[in-house]
Order: structure tokens, then C-alpha cells, then sequence
């Protein structure tokens, strides 16, 4: 029945919040549930007082039936228990009675002090509480905010074209994603799982080797050799993308005092999951000399890149920092007769 009134109580406080003032946070409807609970007190009073006083006369008259007292005194020990047992009747239930006026003057059963109060008996030398207004501890939030940063090598799986040949270099070519994430933790009142989600952008680049340059020939985009002598050559593809992952690993749980908090500093961590979203820009930057001036040449269309970008990822983190790879399901290039498809391995530095 205590179990059930707290959960009423705490239910009726969440829907009248905002008429309820920091000292006193008892609803009146938490009053009347409490009055018909220490009505049911007086009742239990009574019969605990008198099978004591039953007790009392039975060993009385045993001492009476053993001879170790006269009738005399036997009578006088029962007279005794009897107005001990009479008074403690009615000093109980004066606290009880009084308790009950105290929750029918007030709308609130709370001491205006604002300290914990409890409304309470003593039966069989263990207390009674009518009402608890102790707070159960809350978890932390479900949902925090990480800020993402994450730079790395970047390169290309072609069709039919094993990595180690491929025509871009390995340490020129490189990308960077920047980002914002929200964790949420999945289950209630544990914290080995969370999913983790949020916008990104991302940049990944791609430097010919061999001083060539992507040009557009005949509706596909190929590599081809540069006429001049380039000092420069990078193709940078521009993602606005939605990364969202199941990260798995264990956390610590410390206690505030009256709330949670759950840490997963200095842990492992697995995260596994996958991203979808848009090309929002490509361009080809090409730096040479001409007639002994330096050109920078900026080149923004004419690539043909797919437009809808979307892959797999995962990462492998101890505290903030992880090693990161994610992979372009989407090709490169759209309508493509050699389809190539980006891939990136480098550093995640999650920040909260």
C-alpha cells in the first residue's frame, strides 16, 4: 500500500508542477489518500495494544498459577498493564488524530522549511511511514552532445584496380569531417549501449599521382595528362551527410547524490553503423606556371559526382579518440563504366 501511494504521489506531482512551490510539493489529493491510511492506523493501534495487554495477563497469571505471586499482587500487576495499555491507546491515537487534522487544515502535508518530513507510527517497534516525500534518484539525462572532428588518409577502390595501384596518392590525398552528435543512451537504466547520431560534413580529397587531372571526356570522368607542369592537383568532394552509429563499450556509473551520471572516460568503445546524405559541392583546384606566372585554377563543375552520398563506418575508440574508416557504397562518379567508390582511414576525436 506504501509502494502504491508513492507512485500516486509522484504522478500527481508530475501533472501539477507548475502550481507547486519548492516547499511544498504534496498535492492535496496525496492528503486524502493518507487520512484513510492513518484511519486504518487508529484500528491497527487497538488491536496491537490490546494482544499486548492479552500477553501481559496471560504471563501474570501464570506467575499467579506457579505461585511466585499472591492474588493480590497479580491483580494489581494487571490493573498496571491495563492503564499502560489504555494510555498508549490513547496517546497513539491523539498523534494519529492529530496528524489527520494537520492534513485536512492544509493543503499540503509538507513542513514549510522545505526538509524531508515524514508522517508516521510505531507498530510492532517498527515505523509506519504514511508518506515519504524522499526522492527517488534520477538517471543522468538520456541524451547528451559530442562535437566530432575527424582527419585522415583518403582514397579510392576502383573496379578492377587493386589499392596499391591506385592513382592517387596515398599521403596527399586525405579527408576531414567536422560534426555535431547526439548520444542517446538505449535502455533506461544501463548504459552499455548507445546510438549516436548527427549532421556531418565532409571533405574528402583525392591527388592524382603522375601530374594528371580529372577532366570530363565523352560523359565520363577519367584522368588525363596534364599539359603543364603541375605543381597542385586535387579533386575535393564536399558531403552534408547524417552518420549514425551503435556504439557499444562499458561506462561508469557514479552516484551524485541525487542524480546519475554515466562516464565513458578512459573506456573502450565499438562503434558500428553507417551514413546517408547529399553532395553539396565538388571542385578541382589545379595550380601551375604560365609564361613564368603562377596560376591558381579553380574548377567547379563538369565531374559528374552522385549527388545522393551514402556508406558504411565504424570506429575503434579508447576514451575520445578512435580509429575511424568509413566507406563510399555510392559510387564516386555517377553513370561510370569503372565505378569507383571513396574510402577513409584516419583519426575521430569525439569532444563533449
Amino acid at each position: 500500500m506504501q509502494t502504491i501511494t508513492k507512485y500516486l504521489v509522484l504522478l500527481a506531482l508530475g501533472l501539477s508542477v507548475q502550481l507547486i512551490q519548492a516547499q511544498d510539493t504534496i498535492p492535496a489529493i496525496k492528503n486524502r489518500k493518507n487520512i484513510e491510511m492513518l484511519e486504518e492506523v487508529k484500528f491497527t493501534i487497538e488491536k496491537e495494544e490490546r494482544d499486548y495487554l492479552k500477553k501481559e495477563v496471560e504471563a501474570i497469571n501464570k506467575r499467579l498459577g506457579a505461585g511466585e505471586i499472591t492474588n493480590e499482587e497479580a491483580e494489581k500487576l494487571k490493573m498496571e498493564v491495563a492503564k499502560v495499555a489504555a494510555l498508549n491507546i490513547e496517546n497513539r491515537i491523539a498523534i494519529v488524530d492529530n496528524k489527520i487534522a494537520l492534513l485536512k487544515r492544509n493543503d499540503y502535508g509538507l513542513s514549510r522549511t522545505g526538509a524531508d518530513y515524514k508522517f508516521g507510527v510505531v507498530i510492532n517497534n517498527k515505523p509506519y511511514a504514511i508518506t515519504e516525500d524522499k526522492k527517488e534518484k534520477e538517471n543522468d539525462k538520456r541524451i547528451t552532445s559530442e562535437f566530432l572532428l575527424a582527419i585522415g588518409l583518403n582514397n579510392a577502390i576502383i573496379e578492377g584496380v587493386k589499392l596499391d595501384d591506385s592513382p592517387y596518392k596515398f599521403g596527399g590525398s586525405r579527408f576531414f569531417e567536422i560534426g555535431w552528435v547526439w548520444k542517446k543512451r538505449v535502455f533506461k537504466n544501463t548504459n552499455w549501449l548507445r546510438l549516436k547520431y548527427g549532421p556531418s560534413l565532409q571533405i574528402n580529397g583525392l591527388k592524382p599521382i603522375e601530374n594528371k587531372y580529372f577532366i570530363n571526356q565523352e560523359d565520363q570522368v577519367v584522368l588525363a595528362e596534364s599539359p603543364e607542369n603541375l605543381k597542385k592537383s586535387k579533386l575535393s568532394v564536399t558531403n552534408l551527410v547524417f552518420p549514425m552509429h551503435l556504439e557499444f563499450g562499458p561506462s561508469k556509473k557514479i552516484d551524485k547524490g541525487t542524480y546519475y551520471r554515466y562516464s565513458t572516460q578512459n573506456k573502450f568503445k565499438i562503434g558500428i553503423g553507417g551514413y546517408g546524405g547529399f553532395n553539396i559541392g565538388t571542385r578541382q583546384k589545379l595550380k601551375y606556371s604560365l609564361d613564368g606566372e603562377r596560376v591558381k585554377d579553380k574548377q567547379k563543375r563538369g565531374f559528374n559526382t552522385s549527388n545522393l552520398v551514402y556508406g558504411v563506418s565504424g570506429y575503434l575508440a579508447f576514451d575520445n579518440t578512435a580509429l575511424y574508416v568509413k566507406y563510399d557504397l555510392s559510387p564516386l562518379f555517377k553513370d561510370q563504366i569503372v565505378e569507383q567508390h571513396n574510402i577513409s582511414l584516419g583519426l575521430r576525436f569525439d569532444i563533449d
